[in-house]
């Protein structure tokens, strides 16, 4: 009970020497303005012509909360990671490698493939703002150039005139002409699709081994030996000899030119 009553007091005088008199003294007086106005500053120290640091700041915490949907629609990182979770797939593996390492795999490709176009949106959007030689305005729409150009490039053309039509929108006059809005939708089905085609390749000879694996124990009677335990060797040793994931990433790489 003595502790208890020390510790109190110990808390309220730091709590007192805190709300001293000398340290209210010291805080600076609030400059008198005129009656009826409030002056608000939100300058935060930036220099003339350039965003100040509250609204640097502001729009970096934003795009920190959007960048998981940016990264995932308009990336080449939904096709990465769906390619090598099909591989894993069809090796007959469930857990491994786990989702942590391919998820981690197919971040680092994305930013391997995608970092000329990053490096050409820093150059000709984030940086010219910071510096202030170009409004949000100016900043967005020329950043945003390169990775439209990115998505059409990869974006097949009936997945566009599909959405154009769902939206009972206008037929573009020109490739960039596209609203962003029927853009990504678009992308994501072209990513998607080649996802597919791309897992079906991978999957046909892991399903002949499969098949010849279970055709062999039917013969030799085993019919109570699970045909995957038995085929799963002969697939990692497949898949190592011809160097599988070299392959897979490859093909991927390749496949954005």
């Amino acid at each position: 009970m003595t502790a208890r009553r020390t510790a109190a007091l110990l808390l309220l005088l730091g709590a007192l020497l805190i709300i001293s008199p000398a340290s209210v003294a010291a805080a600076p007086a609030p400059q008198p303005t005129d009656a009826g106005t409030i002056d608000i500053n939100i300058n935060g120290g930036g220099d003339a012509g350039q965003p100040s640091t509250s609204i640097v700041l502001l729009i970096g915490l934003t795009l920190l909360s959007v960048a998981p949907a940016l990264l995932l629609l308009c990336t080449c990182f939904t096709k990465v990671f769906m390619v090598l979770g099909i591989t894993r797939n069809a090796l007959g593996l469930t857990s491994m490698p786990p989702n942590q390492v391919i998820a981690g795999l197919a971040l680092f490709i994305t930013f391997f493939i995608m970092s000329p176009v990053l490096s050409e949106v820093n150059a000709t959007g984030v940086q010219p703002y910071l510096k202030g030689d170009k409004d949000q305005t100016a900043a967005f729409n020329d950043g945003v150039r390169p990775l439209r150009a990115f998505m059409l490039e990869h974006t097949r053309a009936d997945e566009i005139a599909l959405l154009t039509k769902v939206a009972d929108a206008e037929k573009p006059a020109n490739p960039e002409a596209v609203p962003l809005t029927t853009l990504v939708p678009a992308f994501i089905l072209s990513e998607l699709r080649a996802a597919f085609i791309i897992g079906f390749v991978i999957f046909i000879p892991f399903l002949i081994i499969d098949i010849v694996v279970s055709a062999s124990l039917m013969s030799l009677g085993m019919m109570m030996l699970p045909p995957v335990t038995v085929a799963l060797p002969f697939k990692l040793l497949l898949f190592v000899l011809v160097d599988g994931w070299g392959l897979v990433i490859t093909a991927l790489v390749g496949s954005y030119g």
